[in-house]
């Protein structure tokens, strides 16, 4: 146990850089690749740049899913499209239906095209 607590106390005393070096050590001699890493900044935290919160969103049609005609009504709906073009925008998913709206509306738009069978990202 206390070999444990000791590289536990090393990892968490790792630089940014030593940790990249560490993860790619990783990579190439034992094929260990992590999901996502987690980086343990130490010093002061208030040094670091704060992440900015995205706010600008990107509704993209992957699939019409099962229920074509359903979600070529909401896309009709929701663009503001003649039937054809939005049967044509349906037909080339994946395709960006509603570019930078935000969280709320895109969100909303997401859970409307769902419920009608379509597969969708917001980005």
């Amino acid at each position: 146990m206390a070999d444990v607590k000791n590289l536990a106390e090393q990892l968490v005393g790792l630089t940014v850089k030593e940790v990249q070096e560490l993860a790619d050590f990783l990579k190439s001699e034992y094929g260990i690749e992590p999901a996502a890493a987690a980086v343990v900044v130490s010093g002061d935290a208030a040094a670091a740049p704060a992440a900015e919160e995205k706010t600008s969103f990107n509704v993209i049609l992957k699939s019409a899913g099962a229920s074509k005609l359903n979600v070529v009504k909401i896309v009709k709906d929701l663009t503001g499209l003649g039937l054809k073009e939005a049967k044509d925008l349906v037909d080339g998913a994946p395709k960006p239906l509603k570019e930078g709206v935000d969280k709320a509306t895109a969100e909303d738009i997401a859970a409307k095209l769902k419920e009608a069978g379509a597969d969708v990202e917001i980005a």
